[in-house]
């Protein structure tokens, strides 16, 4: 809580109220200002001397109920038939349909898949209305679970949007849609306030300080992200000479991007959409809100990765790379006021289809703040390592974001009690992810997989922590190094792991144990090679390892010695077994001490 969470004092604004013919439209607490209604010209005289008022601006003419036919999304509102798309394209949990290249730019479908769907992730979406929200198909889902948590509409003053411009409804579309086989959004399962703060029928400051009191009503109803796909540059006539320069597109100057940047400061994820002015000669530059130093911009590619020439470029005027990333906003499948599913293009849909997995990766991740999240995005993108002015850091990979967080998350620690290593630590999974601990003894150069461990539940989400112990009777003193690889994607095609932590004991003599008999696999499931470890409290000239198929035929017999503690034999080839089970029996001098179950891949 700072000052700027105080409300404006309410003596402040019943002076300015009672000063003449007045009526207050919107107040914003984070600009410590009101945006006023008048044709009095001396209530304004008396509003300017108030002791109180800093500052009297003329932001807008009356506000005008009929549009004038300048609509600055009319290209945007264009329906273009999907190309290079394929109706019925399924990614395990959800069936995308047209959508699905959308999503698998960025590796979506993986966030979906383990349970990430935007659940109690709440986004407010500033926009210029949503057009017959309330019958689409596309919103059939959100209605009926009541995902629709509140609407207003800062420019009528009223509590309906469903009335009012297409253009909210389109971006609306892209996050939200649930029709199984033909549009799925990014995050079908989220929360969502619906606020109008875009007049379309004419360009003035006044829509800046809107968007100002809808990020803040965002912040007042417990909102996690907002998703702006609206920016301002240059006003119409008669307010032209408010219009914006790039110079002062440096995050500080205009209305829009000081209530951002407070926006963030309250730890709301601003996603805002890049603009598209890439093929202005007069100016080809991010508007504002997009220059906002902690907002996350979206600029628009093709499913394939190619730049929109539309999309516009950065950097903002004080040098920050903008836009940040880049999403599919070419041929994006939106819903359109006649009930059809089809392509549209502007950086406005690059923008939520960004923002939806946005908000399903920090399902995953609460203990991060907002800016924790962007940073994991930008660094898992296409061009992280060579940011330009078209992409920013490029097309992000959620998945490589949610490997980084992760990473960051686990914890690990080891410790030796009794010739044993006990290795615990904790993660986040799911039951279709696994752990590998490996391990690298003193004098060894490499690591070798010692144990493994299944994940657990069907959400991705924390899990209670993990132990596994590791007999050290007979190793040599000295350093002993542990590593934990954890494997999200265990698909062949999507295969992807990270190792999550390392952690080191030191042993500082060789243990013994005198009454330990132990025989340990690894790797198990093993490939070309095998390690057997053996750990006896003598020394033995007769250790005999009989390998059997699962129809008891023998494979394979091997005589050894050992020394007494552990012995490691790790010669023992698997590359002409064929997959399936095996067991392997450990005989001491015809003494049978231990029968293992092997998994040959």
């Amino acid at each position: 809580m700072d000052s700027s969470d105080l409300p404006v004092t309410a003596r402040y604004l019943d002076s300015v109220r009672l000063s003449g013919s007045v009526t207050i439209l919107n107040t914003s607490k984070w600009l410590n200002g009101v945006s006023i209604q008048t044709n009095d010209a001396i209530a304004l005289a008396k509003i300017n001397s108030l002791p109180f008022v800093q500052s009297v601006s003329g932001i807008a003419l009356r506000i005008v109920t009929t549009a004038s036919g300048n609509d600055k999304f009319e290209k945007e509102k264009e329906q273009l038939p999907p190309q290079l798309k394929e109706t019925g394209v399924t990614a395990d949990f959800f069936n995308y349909g047209l959508s699905f290249d959308q999503v698998h730019i960025h590796n979506g479908e993986f966030l979906h898949n383990i349970g990430l769907r935007g659940q109690n992730m709440t986004i407010g979406i500033l926009d210029a209305g949503f057009y017959n929200y309330q019958t689409l198909k596309a919103f059939d889902s959100v209605r009926i679970n009541g995902q629709i948590s509140g609407i207003y509409d800062f420019v009528a003053k009223d509590s309906s949007v469903n009335e009012d411009d297409a253009h909210g409804m389109h971006c609306f579309s892209t996050i939200s849609a649930n029709i199984p086989g033909q549009f799925v959004g990014t995050a079908p399962k989220a929360n969502f306030y619906l606020f109008r703060t875009e007049e379309v029928s004419n360009e003035y400051p006044i829509e800046e300080f809107n968007w100002v009191c809808g990020a803040e009503r965002v912040d007042s109803v417990g909102g996690d992200m907002i998703s702006s796909s609206v920016g301002y540059t240059i006003f119409n006539p008669p307010l032209s000479a408010y219009s914006h320069s790039y110079a002062d597109m440096n995050g500080n100057t205009t209305m829009a991007a000081i209530g951002a940047d407070l926006a963030a400061k309250k730890g709301i994820l601003v996603v805002c959409a890049a603009g598209n002015e890439g093929n202005n000669i007069n100016w080809k530059y991010i508007g504002t809100p997009s220059d906002a130093d902690s907002v996350m911009v979206v600029g628009a590619v093709s499913t394939s990765g190619v730049v929109a020439n539309f999309s516009s470029y950065g950097p903002s005027s004080d040098k920050q790379i903008k836009p940040d990333v880049a999403s599919v906003g070419l041929g994006t499948i939106i819903q359109f006021p006649n009930n059809s599913i089809s392509g549209g293009n502007g950086t406005s849909f690059a923008c939520p289809n960004m923002a939806g997995l946005t908000a399903c990766l920090w399902q995953g991740f609460p203990e991060f703040n907002n800016m924790a999240i962007i940073n994991a995005l930008r660094q898992s993108a296409s061009k992280a390592a060579t940011p330009d002015d078209r992409v920013g850091y490029g097309i992000p990979d959620v998945k490589k974001a949610l490997a980084s967080l992760l990473k960051q998350f686990s914890t690990a620690s080891a410790y030796v009690s009794n010739c044993t290593a006990t290795i615990q630590w904790t993660s986040k999974d799911l039951s279709s992810m696994k752990y590998e601990i490996e391990r690298r003894l003193p004098g060894q150069s490499s690591f070798i997989k010692i144990a493994e461990r299944n994940g657990t539940g069907s959400v991705f989400s924390i899990r209670p922590a993990y132990l596994v112990q590791d007999v050290l009777s007979g190793v040599a003193p000295g350093m002993i190094t542990y590593r934990i690889r954890q494997i999200l994607d265990t698909s062949t095609a999507g295969l992807t792991a990270v190792y999550i932590d390392t952690i080191s004991v030191d042993l500082q003599a060789t243990c013994v144990d005198a009454n330990l008999i132990d025989v340990t696999l690894a790797p198990n499931p093993a490939k070309t090679v095998l390690t057997v470890r053996v750990t006896t409290p003598a020394a033995s000239s007769n250790i005999v390892i009989r390998i059997f198929n699962s129809n008891g035929q023998l494979v394979n017999s091997l005589n050894k010695s050992k020394v007494p503690g552990t012995a490691f034999y790790d010669d023992i080839s698997l590359v002409r077994f064929a997959k399936g089970k095996y067991y392997v029996n450990v005989y001491d001098n015809n003494k049978l001490i231990a029968t293992k179950e092997l998994i040959k891949l």
